[in-house]
């Protein structure tokens, strides 16, 4: 993939399991993980995106820790994750933030489990991707997924990860890693 690449990850406005508005908690996995995945294909900074005090101050002990000379000498592999995870409140920040490193608006691509009309597929978005015209902004949801509201305020709505079968609920994690070997990953099909 030519264009710069970023990936952020949404704790608001979040469904739950009911459909109410709410902020989802941030776990130690998708920390991890996330990251792991994001620095594997070549993401430019995972950003994620939460506004609750207490929730930006685990997330900032845990970096902390990791990016200390303890945690870079237990384990200089997530160390080096880590460099590219950063924290903003809001998804206006990190369209903010990407323009301001790449000097013009990302496109910005939200991401569910749930279909919708003005989908782009992974081949649409990676032949984008390869004209590298301008960064791409990659949004994941938590929760039960962003609103609608949030998600058709933006350029794109990626098309879902679906298996063989009817079930669809993959952790956030491994729709990441599925995503970015889809966007970025070698062209195996060649």
């Amino acid at each position: 993939m030519k264009a710069p690449l970023y990936v952020g990850l949404v704790h608001y406005p979040m469904y739950d399991k009911n459909f109410n508005i709410v902020a989802t908690a941030v776990t130690n996995y998708d920390l991890h993980d996330i990251s792991r995945s994001s620095k594997t294909f070549g993401v430019k900074k995972y950003f994620i995106i939460h506004h609750v005090e207490g929730q930006l101050d685990m997330i900032h002990k845990i970096l902390a820790f990791w990016r200390s000379k303890v945690g870079r000498n237990y384990n200089s592999y997530r160390t080096e994750a880590f460099d590219i995870v950063e924290t903003l409140l809001d998804t206006d920040a990190v369209i903010k933030a990407v323009e301001e490193v790449e000097g013009c608006r990302p496109y910005v691509v939200t991401t569910d489990a749930r279909t919708y009309a003005d989908t782009i597929s992974y081949k649409e978005l990676r032949a984008l991707g390869e004209t590298g015209d301008r960064p791409i902004l990659l949004l994941f949801g938590t929760g039960y997924g962003m609103t609608e509201e949030m998600m058709k305020k933006f350029d794109y709505i990626l098309e879902p990860v679906y298996g063989p079968g009817e079930y669809n609920h993959l952790s956030v994690r491994s729709a990441v890693a599925i995503i970015l070997d889809r966007l970025a990953g070698e062209a195996w099909w060649k």
